[in-house]
């Protein structure tokens, strides 16, 4: 239990800087992911029409593209592999979402309206988690990928090759 202790209590400066990374892509890769997975278990029309009820010009082709982006910008995202260029078609899937849903909530996304013997019961999630994730997607596309990535990977054995 002491040594577990020292651990937790060890100076940062004992962690290489670059592993703030690691939790940051398994949450936003493992969260985009799951949100376009969602949509496709749900029946891709079922998204179409959603989007189409808020008045998103070409329902179909932005209901694909947002899946795309969300199971592909996700996996990249897990990967740590080009994490700047993806995290662009991530953003805008952020940006549109907080226009055409989460912007009239407010900005939590945690809206505790009753509890009752059926358990807690939320309100509509306001525009909070979009920033969130969109914080993490600008700080792995400024500070890198970091360890265990496709990119470090990658830049490795180039190197090691010249």
């Amino acid at each position: 239990m002491n040594r577990l202790i020292s651990w937790l209590l060890r100076p940062a400066t004992d962690i290489p800087p670059d592993w703030y990374a690691v939790p940051l892509r398994l949450i936003v890769g493992y969260g985009f992911m799951e949100h376009g997975y969602a949509k496709l278990a749900h029946g891709p029309d079922s998204f179409v029409h959603i989007l189409a009820a808020l008045g998103v010009p070409m329902p179909e082709l932005a209901a694909w593209a947002t899946i795309l982006v969300e199971l592909l910008g996700g996996l990249a995202v897990l990967a740590g592999a080009l994490i700047p260029l993806t995290s662009v078609p991530m953003i805008v899937v952020l940006l549109v979402a907080i226009v055409t849903v989460h912007l009239p909530n407010g900005f939590s996304s945690i809206k505790l309206q009753s509890v009752t013997a059926d358990g807690a019961h939320f309100g509509q999630p306001g525009y909070e988690t979009d920033l969130l994730y969109m914080a993490a997607l600008i700080a792995l596309s400024i500070g890198g990928p970091g360890p265990f990535s496709v990119d470090r990977l990658i830049a490795r054995r180039s190197i090691s090759a010249s």
